[in-house]
């Protein structure tokens, strides 16, 4: 049997990945990288980014908001603040709510929902460019 990849990625509403695979690709802060089977252990930050997750024939395409890569001699984890599956999103509700976000970051009143505003919208629009790439 070939050697295959334990990888699990999970986020804080749940896990959307657990199995062998035969390579993934993140996103790292210094650069992105790709883990394959045996691979020598390491620990990074991810940024937001895609996730590919290489299975016999098929890839997947999960957007991470940024967490954290765990590699280990029994595989890898990734734990992400935040993750949606490419295929899952709705272009049409995520561009809605870009607008809503845009105008919360635009607001005058409040400094702190402003700051939060301006980090959801960055997101957002990272997700939306990851979307019509992939």
């Amino acid at each position: 049997m070939a050697d295959v990849l334990q990888f699990s990625l999970v986020s804080p509403e749940r896990e959307l990945f657990s199995g062998a695979v035969k390579q993934v690709d993140a996103p790292g802060v210094e650069g992105e990288f790709g883990v394959l089977p045996n691979h020598a252990p390491f620990m990074t930050t991810l940024k937001p980014g895609v996730v590919t997750i290489h299975e016999a024939g098929d890839k997947t395409a999960v957007f991470v908001r940024g967490g954290f890569a765990d590699v280990t001699p029994d595989g890898l984890t990734i734990l992400a603040e935040e993750a949606v599956r490419l295929s899952d999103v709705d272009v049409a509700k995520l561009s809605a709510e870009i607008e809503v976000v845009r105008t919360d970051a635009a607001d005058p009143g409040d400094e702190a929902r402003r700051a939060r505003a301006a980090d959801r919208l960055a997101y957002l629009e990272a997700l939306k460019a990851a979307v019509s790439v992939g």
